[in-house]
């Protein structure tokens, strides 16, 4: 059985997700020694993949980065074609702004689920309550994250993307269903609605056994050394404080302070 991980890099006039997909792909092969395919619309000028899938980017959307402080076009809406597009048996699929510092990923290709995601993620600094993004719409939807995936080819894995495809494709439908105020599809979403069907409503799908740990954009993230990583943060009665990350992977939702990192690792 091959394994490997799966990339999407799709880059905009403010973002080089390309380069990220790159840095994260060097992490990968650092820390688990498994191949990376990337899913791209460009042929990048690296040698860091071991496939490169050229795609052309179908569809885009428009998140507000506050980061950068604008609204940001965004080519993510084919993650969901990850199942078709892969050239391996068993995917990790990651999210490039999602930081391999260590081989905790390793557990994860070794789990017996053929289908595994995070169903909870939390705030590294402890500041932020993370209740209205584990749960969606107005029915407080439990919430699966999209940022790591990893499946094994069965039917039921198959059903799974499938049913993302659907309710990609009928987004607004699947919006007013679920009560959701966003207009803008996300991958989480739809995954989460995905798993509540093809696992008949009943909220339990297995989920990857520890949290998402998740650095949110207004904490300043600076790197100390390689695979460590320094957090500055302001706490609720404004004192300063830091911590550290070592050997410990995360999600760095601040796509800015990840690339001024990248950029100085080159």
């Amino acid at each position: 059985m091959t394994t490997g991980a799966l990339l999407f890099a799709y880059n905009n006039d403010t973002i080089d997700y390309v380069n990220m997909a790159e840095w994260t792909a060097k992490n990968i092969h650092r820390h688990l020694d498994i191949p990376v395919a990337l899913v791209t619309d460009v042929v990048p000028n690296s040698t860091e993949f071991d496939k490169v899938i050229l795609v052309p980017s179908t569809s885009e959307n428009t998140r507000y980065f506050s980061d950068y402080a604008e609204h940001v076009v965004w080519h993510n809406t084919n993650r969901s074609n990850a199942y078709e597009l892969s050239p391996w048996d068993q995917t990790l699929v990651l999210d490039v702004d999602y930081v391999v510092a260590g081989d905790s990923l390793r557990t994860v290709l070794d789990n017996s689920h053929n289908f595994l995601a995070h169903r909870w993620a939390y705030d590294i600094t402890g500041i932020n309550d993370f209740s209205g993004l584990n749960y969606f719409g107005n029915y407080n939807m439990p919430m699966w994250w999209a940022t790591v995936m990893m499946f094994r080819r069965d039917k039921t894995t198959q059903m799974i993307f499938d049913t993302m495809n659907m309710i990609r494709d009928n987004w607004p439908h699947y919006r007013n269903l679920y009560a959701n105020p966003r207009y803008t599809y996300r991958n989480d979403h739809a995954l989460s609605i995905a798993l509540n069907i093809i696992d008949g409503h009943t909220l339990a799908y297995p989920g990857i056994p520890w949290k998402l740990a998740s650095l949110t954009p207004e904490h300043n993230l600076t790197e100390i050394s390689q695979d460590e990583y320094r957090v500055d943060f302001v706490t609720p009665d404004k004192k300063s404080r830091w911590i550290s990350i070592k050997n410990q992977d995360f999600h760095a939702m601040g796509k800015k302070q990840l690339g001024a990192i990248i950029d100085n690792s080159h």
